[in-house]
C-alpha cells in the first residue's frame, strides 16, 4: 500500500505543486491543508505515515502545529519546509525533532530522499503487539496495551477489560450474561452501562472486530490469527 502523506502549506500553488510530485512518485496524499487547527485534525484522525509541514501558516505555525501532533503521535514523521533560515527558527524546529528541514525553493530531488529517510525511520520505530488484529491494529499480551499504526491507543480500565475478555475468546460466541459477569461480577446487569462501554471500545477500534448477534451477544471476529 502507499503511504500516506499530509501536506500542510498556506500557499495554494506550491501546495498542488507539491501535491503533483508526490502523486507522481506514488505517494498517496490524504489532504491539503493551509492551518494549524486543520493539520492537527487530519495528523491525528487520519491514517498518515508523513507530514510535510510549512513554517509559517495562516492561524499559526508549524512548529506549533507539529508539537500538539507529536502529543498524540509522537513517532510521526514531519519535515519541516520553509523559506527561513535564521538561526531562532531552526533551533526552534529542530527542539521538535523533524525528520528533516528543507528551504524554499527546495529541489525535487532532496524532498524525495528526506521522505524516503523519514519513512524508513518510520517503519523501524514503528510499535507493534505480538497478537496481530489486522493490518493497523494488534495488541501487546505482555504490557496489555491495545496498538493502531504504531501508536499505542488509549484505553480506560473498563475498556481494556473488556477488550482482553474478547480476545480470550474471539472468534466464538461472547453471551451478554458473560461480559456481565466478567466486568460487573458483583453488579445486577445493566444494559445502558454495557452498551455505552462496548460502544467506546468499538470507537476506539474503528468500528472493526466486534459483530453483535441479536439478543445473545458478540462476536469478536479476527480472521488474521
Amino acid at each position: 500500500m502507499n503511504e500516506n502523506i499530509l501536506i500542510v502549506e498556506d500557499e495554494s500553488i506550491v501546495a498542488m505543486e507539491i501535491e503533483s510530485y508526490l502523486l507522481s512518485l506514488d505517494y498517496n496524499v490524504v489532504a491539503l491543508c493551509s492551518t494549524a487547527d486543520e493539520a492537527y485534525t487530519k495528523a491525528t484522525l487520519n491514517n498518515i505515515d508523513l507530514v510535510l509541514m510549512d513554517i509559517y501558516l495562516i492561524d499559526s505555525n508549524g512548529i506549533e502545529a507539529t508539537t500538539r501532533i507529536k502529543k498524540v503521535k509522537p513517532n510521526l514523521p514531519i519535515i519541516f519546509l520553509s523559506a527561513y533560515m535564521d538561526e531562532e527558527t531552526i533551533d526552534r524546529a529542530i527542539a521538535v525533532n523533524p525528520e528533516a528541514y528543507l528551504t524554499k525553493p527546495f529541489n525535487r530531488n532532496d524532498l524525495a530522499i528526506s521522505i524516503k529517510i523519514a519513512l524508513k525511520n518510520k517503519e523501524s520505530l514503528m510499535i507493534t503487539g505480538d497478537l496481530l488484529l489486522d493490518n493497523e491494529f494488534s495488541f501487546n499480551t505482555k504490557s496489555l496495551e491495545l496498538i493502531c499504526c504504531g501508536e499505542f491507543v488509549s484505553l480506560t480500565k473498563k475498556e481494556r477489560a473488556l477488550l482482553i475478555f474478547f480476545l480470550k475468546q474471539k472468534n466464538h460466541l461472547i453471551t451478554i450474561e458473560s461480559i456481565e459477569y466478567e466486568l460487573w461480577p458483583n453488579k445486577p446487569n445493566n444494559n445502558s452501562r454495557r452498551r455505552s462501554l462496548i460502544s467506546r471500545l468499538r470507537a476506539k477500534l474503528k468500528h472493526k472486530f466486534i459483530e453483535t448477534q441479536a439478543s445473545e451477544g458478540y462476536i469478536f471476529k479476527i480472521s488474521i490469527n
